[in-house]
């Protein structure tokens, strides 16, 4: 697939007619381009200009591509987006862009989203501290960015309103101020690509190395739309996305690369680290992450009313007790309960009843995992929400591959690697070992069938479940390891416990039957649990303490670092077009199909037949759809 063209502006200033006659000249000769960003101030200065600006926003005018903002200040900027805000379609968490019209997106305050494959971040506004409800950022977006930072994986694009002090060259006027804090945030980020206007000149700074990272960064600064120096004011990029490049892609230098600009500010400010461990322990060196995981829980030095975000919403904090929010202990409990972020944070939340979230504190017993199976609405509003009931209207139909009385197979979101594959129970249980012992004969089959496709391509099936007490509805992972990998497995996942300060439970099986018999013995309700099982037939198990900290990506992360896939630790990272995901199970399911034939039919599950659905687009009733499947395919009942 061909990389993304991107156009990036500076100051538009209003100037919309202007803009969008050059993207039509740019976009006729060079294009087509898949979006338009506009970096500094947006809107104009001169109260003449709403109109050309309102012929857009009231669909008059037409705008080529879609296009985001992040300089929300100037006049009309409080008309528009005070109606902009109001608008149900743009309340709550959003963070690829509030509409304001066709092909116009306001990136408000800050976020984090992926769009055509690329990771951007973006800060709005000017810091200032007069009240303004537009054209400002706050400490809370700052907040936010950083957490954002502290993800997996590299951020491509970087887009702010003004630029840091180190980015200005000699010659150009700084009237403007440059913004500390955009130097903060960008020094933490590292992006790939960090671009910025507010200045009224074209700038191309040479890329610089970044702290901590292999990757290097480059700045560009835009000129204002129609300058009477006729400088630049757009610029045209085609980034291959980080999450497709190979390590030696992102770690390439070029001749003019210079040292990080916040190199001798960042000594300055960071206290000295202990040394380093060694690194020529290759499987250690792929475990940097869990050096900034392995920390225990922390309550901050908050001495206000506002939550940290990143505490809530992850369960840790890289800032620890120098965070200037709360690390509510009891607010982290009500968002693993399903509680909507918003209302946590904020009290309230403006989607109301089109949010999938809670909006009320829950107790522990209304937690997800303490529910009856068949308690009345409370079961009907757990299907609505759940990502897995077949007959939630959020489940991503098109993933599903194969489906048997008791599980069905399903695409992973964001697949670490091709056929990467969850086994998901059709009930809504909280894990697989609580389900009856008559299921484990065809989830067995599944583990079988997949161990066998996966052989035939030269692969080695991985099994893992992050088992939550909060959790929801169960999936086991299923993720092709090349054969060449598969004895580093065990001492790499020992490796990474030993990195977040646990051991595992170890013992080695001559079938998953009777593996699975003896993790049901070690699990416990009360207790969140890993597991993997491994090719050669060890178990690796984990029970989580009370108050210790576990990441929930940790099988997934454990296995990009074996793969050398660190930028895919994060499936966010790695979403495709529904087309493409849809085209990847269609082909799994006729590779699968004849593998699934040549396994061993079992007696618990009469001729060992499976249904392998072609483009589900609705499941109403899951029971009503599993009795169609059976009748025609003749399963007995």
């Amino acid at each position: 697939m061909a990389p993304p063209r991107i156009l990036l502006c500076g100051d538009v200033l209003g100037r919309l007619n202007q803009l969008f006659k050059r993207v039509n000249s740019v976009n006729k000769s060079a294009g087509p381009f898949d979006a338009l960003f506009c970096v500094g101030q947006f809107f104009s200065d001169e109260p003449d200009r709403l109109d050309e600006l309102m012929d857009y926003v009231e669909g008059r005018a037409q705008i080529p591509l879609p296009t985001y903002f992040i300089g929300d200040y100037g006049v009309g900027a409080a008309k528009v987006l005070s109606a902009v805000s109001k608008n149900s379609a743009n309340q709550g968490f959003k963070m690829d862009g509030f509409k304001v019209c066709d092909n116009l997106f306001w990136l408000k305050g800050s976020g984090k989203f992926t769009l055509y494959g690329l990771s951007v971040a973006y800060l709005s506004g000017r810091q200032l501290s007069n009240g303004q409800q537009f054209g400002t950022y706050s400490q809370d977006d700052i907040d936010a960015l950083r957490a954002f930072a502290e993800e997996p994986g590299i951020v491509d694009f970087d887009v702010t309103n003004r630029a840091t002090a180190s980015d200005i060259p000699a010659g150009i006027s700084d009237s403007f101020g440059s913004d500390s804090t955009v130097s903060h945030l960008v020094a933490e980020i590292k992006p790939r690509y960090h671009v910025a206007g507010t200045k009224g000149a074209f700038y191309a700074r040479e890329p610089y190395s970044n702290i901590d990272a292999m990757h290097v960064t480059r700045f560009l600064g835009l000129a204002s739309v129609g300058n009477k120096e006729k400088q630049k004011f757009l610029h045209a990029l085609s980034p291959i996305p980080s999450s497709a490049m190979l390590s030696t892609e992102i770690s390439a230098k070029p001749p003019n690369t210079t040292l990080s600009p916040y190199t001798l500010a960042d000594q300055a400010d960071r206290p000295k680290e202990a040394t380093k461990r060694a690194s020529d322990n290759v499987l250690d060196s792929q475990y940097w992450r869990y050096d900034v995981l392995n920390k225990r829980q922390k309550h901050g030095n908050g001495d206000g009313n506002k939550m940290c975000f990143k505490f809530i919403s992850s369960g840790t904090c890289p800032r620890e007790e120098k965070c200037n929010f709360q690390h509510d202990v009891d607010a982290r409990e009500q968002f693993l309960r399903g509680v909507c972020l918003d209302f946590i944070i904020k009290g309230k939340c403006e989607r109301g009843p089109d949010c999938n979230f809670k909006h009320s504190l829950q107790d522990e017993g209304e937690s997800y995992s303490r529910r009856r199976p068949g308690s009345g609405n409370s079961n009907a509003n757990r299907s609505k929400e759940c990502w897995f009931c077949l007959s939630s209207p959020n489940v991503e139909s098109h993933l599903v591959t194969s489906i048997g009385e008791n599980f069905y197979c399903a695409l992973a979101k964001g697949p670490l690697v091709q056929d990467h594959i969850l086994i998901i129970p059709v009930e809504h249980f909280p894990n697989t070992l609580s389900l009856p012992a008559d299921s484990e004969i065809e989830l067995s089959k599944f583990q079988n069938s997949l161990k066998m496709y996966y052989k035939n391509q030269g692969k080695e099936a991985v099994f893992f479940e992050w088992i939550s007490k909060h959790g929801t509805h169960a999936n086991l992972q299923a993720v092709p390891v090349p054969s060449s990998k598969v004895a580093a497995l065990k001492d790499i996942f020992n490796l990474a416990a030993e990195k977040l300060g646990f051991e595992f439970v170890t013992k080695r099986f001559n079938n998953n039957s009777e593996g699975r018999k003896w993790l049901k013995t070690q699990f416990d309700k009360n207790f969140s649990c890993f597991y993997v099982e491994l090719p050669e037939g060890s178990i690796l198990s984990h029970l989580v303490q009370e108050n210790e900290k576990f990441p929930a990506q940790f099988g997934r992360e454990v296995l990009a670092g074996l793969l050398n896939m660190a930028d895919r630790a994060d499936w966010r990272n790695c979403t495709i077009s529904k087309e493409e995901e849809t085209k990847l199970a269609e082909n799994f399911k006729k590779r699968f199909q004849s593998v699934w034939k040549d396994v061993e039919p079992l007696e618990a599950f009469g001729s060992g037949h499976l249904t392998f659905p072609l483009g589900i687009s609705d499941y109403a009733h899951v029971w009503l759809a599993m009795a169609w499947h059976l009748i025609f395919l003749g399963i007995p009942k």
